[in-house]
């Protein structure tokens, strides 16, 4: 088989990449000249454990190729994955313009009869829309080539994405058509080999799955905290909380962790889009929303909690800050809980000095030099007035606290991930506050 895979951004890539894995031969395709150059050097556009050798394996065996010609790379291709960006407009809504730009190029140049595939996470009804874009396109160079769309959502976890896509739960594919699931069967064949469950739904069905799921997880996340903070009103322990009821198979463990809120690419947007969806249609998303709100209230808990121990005005104090991406294993700092921190404490006059194993140089560019960064977690830590913990990377989890007391001005320890034992702290001799 042949595939194309428009957009070699977090999915795109991580998709060509795993799909050449199994022999597939996969050409992604990208405007960014500079971006397509480094690729071919093994520079990775993104930190994903694991990719960047399987890109730089599979490029030098001729499997994944890369190119900033969608008209060279659609012809002769089974099928063409859509997996550019859809970001929020002001509304909330997801902006398609990237994917119908996209959808009207492939009906420009495609040349035989293929399957456009929407990867990326789009508002139900948005593959119509690419449909009518390819067929507009063919229209006006008065071909009548047939094609299929398809809707293959992914379900990839920042940080576990390779083994997430070499050994999913499931594989959701929405077709209407018996051509374009055979198709897609076979693609898919080496993980239907391995076990894996392929599902195919209709188109609609699978562009609400992605959209559903993201939304359950988000919910679960806002419910968690909801409880943490009442947990601490009432002088009951959260984590105790999450093991009695994780215990409960009808429940389970996963995404029952407390914290200072979820960010990212995928859950901020998702939810923002289903709430505009669902207003669109004159619904009114009421669990969501409030999902929604207490995300955003939670990623203030930890500065609270700051300001009550230590004042309202910080000038003159500095804090260290462990970790600054929205999550462990990413340098992703779209919509990361330590922006909403850093900037409160930086407006209550505050100074931070930050480490994040992979994130800095992300960081830096958004916030320039607003704070201080480090290459190493305990330099982050001397002379600070308190420490912040805000990513549970792992190195972060089992820290010197003999050191860490020797270089703090306060023994203070303000650890939105519950990475440590309140009591253990408290026995150790440091002010420690976590949530819930």
């Amino acid at each position: 088989m042949k595939i194309a895979v428009v957009g070699t951004g977090y999915v795109g890539l991580v998709t060509g990449t795993c799909l050449a894995e199994v022999g597939i031969d996969v050409t992604c395709v990208d405007i960014d000249s500079e971006k397509i150059e480094g690729l071919k050097k093994g520079v990775m556009p993104i930190y994903e454990p694991g990719l960047e050798a399987m890109v730089i394996r599979n490029y030098e065996k001729g499997k994944l190729n890369f190119s900033t010609s969608l008209k060279e790379s659609i012809k002769n291709s089974d099928v063409a994955f859509i997996a550019v960006g859809t970001p929020p407009d002001e509304d909330g809504s997801a902006d398609l313009k990237y994917v119908l730009a996209v959808a009207t190029e492939i009906g420009e140049h495609m040349n035989n009869y293929g399957v456009v595939v929407t990867k990326s996470t789009v508002p139900v009804g948005t593959a119509e829309k690419v449909r009518q874009a390819v067929q507009n396109a063919l229209d006006k160079r008065g071909e009548n080539i047939d094609f299929d769309i398809a809707s293959n959502p992914e379900f990839l976890k920042e940080g576990a994405a390779i083994d997430d896509f070499m050994k999913p739960d499931r594989i959701v594919v929405g077709v209407d058509s018996d051509r374009a699931q055979e198709i897609m069967s076979k693609l898919y064949k080496p993980f239907i080999m391995n076990g894996h469950p392929l599902v195919f739904m209709d188109v609609p069905s699978a562009e609400m799955t992605k959209y559903a799921a993201n939304a359950m997880l988000a919910t679960r996340i806002s419910f968690m905290n909801d409880i943490a903070n009442l947990c601490e009103r009432m002088g009951a322990d959260v984590n105790a909380v999450r093991k009695g009821i994780g215990s409960d198979p009808r429940i389970g463990n996963k995404f029952l962790y407390s914290g200072i809120g979820y960010g990212g690419s995928c859950f901020p947007k998702d939810v923002k889009a289903l709430i505009k969806t669902a207003r669109e249609n004159n619904y009114q998303m009421r669990i969501l929303e409030s999902v929604e709100d207490v995300n955003d209230d939670q990623k203030a808990v930890l500065f609270s909690k700051l300001t009550s121990s230590m004042g309202k005005d910080l000038s003159g104090k500095t804090f260290g800050m462990w970790g600054l991406s929205f999550k462990p294993n990413t340098d992703d700092m779209r919509e990361a809980p330590s922006l909403v921190l850093i900037d409160k404490i930086l407006e209550a006059g505050g100074k931070i000095m930050a480490y994040d194993p992979v994130a800095s140089h992300e960081a830096k560019r958004i916030l320039g030099d607003k704070i201080t960064y480090v290459n190493e977690p305990y330099e982050a830590l001397s002379q600070a007035d308190a420490m912040l913990v805000v990513t549970e990377w792992a190195e972060f989890k089992v820290p010197d606290f003999n050191k860490i007391s020797t270089l703090l001005n306060n023994k203070i320890i303000f650890d939105g991930r519950n990475l440590y034992d309140k009591k253990e702290m408290n026995e150790l001799g440091y002010e420690y506050h976590c949530i819930g």
